[in-house]
């Protein structure tokens, strides 16, 4: 039981280190013009594409990371990323309509960009299944090894 509890503990601290660092670098990376929409804090399409593969791929780590440490012993980290994550989007929502109508000018730093940005409503309630999803796949793919 220890084991497992660690196991979850470890694979979402692990995962939401991997997600901050693959956002932090998506921005640098792609800019404020291709992280929002036209002068707005909105993410873009092409924001919220990459980020449903940051998180699926992070997920997959994750659950791998957790059924190694598990050692074939259940723990919930799905449920886990689940309950969190629909938690989280209600927060996600309340900011959407605080900044829906605010406009971007020119660049703005990653710090700007965390505090103001913002997703459609239906985004952070659809990255919960999407972490889900990954966690359970990563956690096959290591039995199967």
């Amino acid at each position: 039981m220890a084991r497992s509890i660690i196991a979850v503990i470890v694979s979402y601290v692990t995962m939401f280190v991997l997600n901050f660092l693959a956002f932090v670098g998506l921005y640098v990376l792609i800019g404020p013009n291709n992280a929002f929409k036209p002068r707005s804090y909105l993410a873009s399409n092409r924001w919220i594409a990459i980020s449903f593969a940051i998180i699926f791929v992070t997920a997959i780590i994750g659950g791998l990371l957790c059924s190694a440490i598990a050692k074939g012993g259940k723990a919930p980290l799905a449920v886990v990323v689940l309950v969190l994550g629909l938690l989280l989007a209600i927060p996600s929502v309340i900011k959407h309509q605080r900044n829906a109508n605010l406009v971007r000018v020119g660049d703005v730093s990653s710090a700007e960009a965390a505090r103001l940005a913002h997703w459609p409503v239906w985004v952070p309630f659809t990255f919960p299944f999407v972490g889900a999803i990954g966690v359970l796949i990563g956690g096959r793919l290591k039995r199967r090894s």
